[in-house]
């Protein structure tokens, strides 16, 4: 089964280690609530702003989720320490997208999916099944690998903050643009495909891609 899927608006942006330019202050005027934010957090309200999305179905992917509160609990054990709530509360893989969902106050069903390197190609199968109401949908993945001593471990991945965003919805017309599978800037595997497809949009035209389910 093949579905089509119109990219009515991307964004995407990363960094080597942190990314500096998200507008967090603007986007997230209370202080108290931005000061609860994770990194991913962050990077999902800019995307969303650039996307201009604020009421809808978002599907959402992450192979390796809030990793930096993740480390921040596996420390805390480690050492015997008491675990931080607020590290225990934004641990789950939701996290990002749970803090967009409240903050534009999008009661709208929101799904989170994590399959390793196949992350963002599933999320894109997923988008593409549920696109089939008709209505439109954000589609967004997003990794936040920066935690203290990653460079011990890191080989292969140039951009360890990254972010991608794509506005979608069904169509009937035919494919203008192939899924990219090849990980030339070294991103993460995860983020590849829908990253590849955000980096390749031509403003001049339709940019509509097939989905095989």
């Amino acid at each position: 089964m093949n579905i089509n899927l119109e990219i009515l608006k991307c964004a995407y942006i990363y960094a080597p280690t942190q990314i500096e330019e998200l507008n967090t202050k603007e986007l997230v005027p209370k202080m108290v609530t931005r000061r609860r934010l994770t990194r991913a957090s962050k990077i999902a309200i800019y995307l969303n702003s650039l996307c201009e999305f604020e009421d809808g179905r978002i599907i959402f992917g992450s192979a390796y989720g809030e990793l930096d509160a993740t480390s921040s609990i596996l420390n805390s054990i480690n050492s015997k320490e008491q675990i931080s709530p607020t590290s225990f509360q934004n641990s789950v893989y939701n996290t990002a997208v749970s803090y967009l969902s409240m903050i534009n106050k999008n009661k709208n069903e929101i799904m989170t999916i994590s399959n390793g390197d196949n992350t963002s190609l599933n999320v894109l199968k997923s988008g593409a099944i549920k696109a089939i109401d008709g209505d439109t949908i954000l589609l967004m993945g997003i990794e936040t690998l920066n935690i203290p001593n990653i460079e011990q471990i890191n080989r292969c991945i140039n951009f360890l903050e990254c972010g991608v965003a794509l506005k979608v919805r069904v169509t009937n017309e035919k494919a203008t643009m192939n899924i990219d599978n090849t990980n030339k800037n070294h991103f993460p595997k995860s983020i590849v495909s829908m990253m590849n497809i955000a980096k390749n949009i031509d403003t001049n035209k339709k940019n509509i891609i097939e989905i095989n389910i």
